[in-house]
Order: C-alpha cells, then sequence, then structure tokens
C-alpha cells in the first residue's frame, strides 16, 4: 500500500459537510476539525459546530496514485489547494496534532490545563469571545475569572471547558 500524505482542500461555500460526505463514500480519509462556537440569535444564545478552518479540510490521499480529478470532482469539493502544478502535501505532523488536540467526532478539546494568571477566551454562553484572566480555580473545575464589564473588572465564574488560552 502506497504511504499516504494529507492535502488541503477548499470546499464550496457552506459546503463542507456535503465535501465531507462524498469524499467518505468513496473510501478517502478525511479531517475536518471543528470548534464550538456561541452565536446569538434575537435573545438566546445558540451552540453550534463550526469547521476551525472555514472552507477548507484535509484529506489523505496516496501521492503515487494520485486521484486528483476524482478529488476535485467531488460535490462540495471547489478545488485542491496547490503552489504549482501538482498539490502540496500538507506536513504530517501537523496533522498528527491538530487529531490530537480533537475528540473522536473531530471537536477541538479544551486545553487541559489552565492556572491562575493566565490570559482566556470564553467559548461559549453570554461572554462568548470575551478576553478574562484566571483568577482562582476551584476544585470543582469551575474557574474563576476577571472580565472587563463595561468598564468594571468583575469576577465571574465558568466551566473550565469553556475556556481556550488566548
Amino acid at each position: 500500500m502506497d504511504a499516504q500524505s494529507w492535502y488541503l482542500v477548499q470546499t464550496k461555500p457552506s459546503g463542507h459537510a456535503m465535501a465531507q460526505r462524498n469524499l467518505l463514500r468513496q473510501g478517502f480519509e478525511v479531517f475536518l476539525p471543528l470548534q464550538r462556537v456561541t452565536k446569538r440569535k434575537s435573545t438566546r444564545f445558540l451552540n453550534d459546530l463550526r469547521p476551525l478552518f472555514p472552507g477548507y479540510l484535509f484529506v489523505a490521499v496516496a501521492a503515487v496514485s494520485a486521484p486528483w480529478r476524482k478529488v476535485n470532482g467531488t460535490f462540495g469539493v471547489s478545488k485542491l489547494v496547490r503552489f504549482g502544478e501538482k498539490p502540496s502535501a500538507v506536513p504530517n505532523e501537523l496533522i498528527a496534532a491538530l487529531q490530537a488536540r480533537c475528540d473522536d467526532g473531530g471537536v477541538m478539546l479544551p486545553p487541559a490545563v489552565l492556572s491562575v494568571g493566565d490570559e482566556v477566551q470564553v467559548l461559549t454562553g453570554p461572554f462568548a469571545h470575551f478576553a478574562a484572566t484566571v483568577d482562582s480555580i476551584a476544585a470543582d473545575q469551575r474557574v474563576w475569572v476577571l472580565m472587563d464589564l463595561m468598564g468594571q473588572i468583575t469576577r465571574v465564574a465558568l466551566d473550565a471547558d469553556h475556556l481556550q488560552r488566548a
């Protein structure tokens, strides 16, 4: 069996799920890293999964057989990203590092350890996308952070898995 390399695939607008599904049907190995995001819709906050790299996903292909046309002709795929004549391989170490930070479904996991004084970003909830500083960490994985809200430094308790190092 040929050694496989990872390549970057540009998907059509909002076509990442279709491209992933159709590439998998054809027997390709596909990696689409996702992240949890919170969006505000009217008065509610909705949690959703979005691609870590919007408009792109990774596909593993044996470089010797090089079925570029088969990949490019897949519904949902715009094109393989290339520099010159042939698509350029993404380093396997980069893909391995990304996969190590994801769960089995390809969803990015929160950082394992936070410590007092770390600069963090809130990932979900009403404070999504806010920057904060870790003030203290409770035994039940509650993290107390300091946030600048309307000119006042406010102490807020959040779950550790709702935070990401900035």
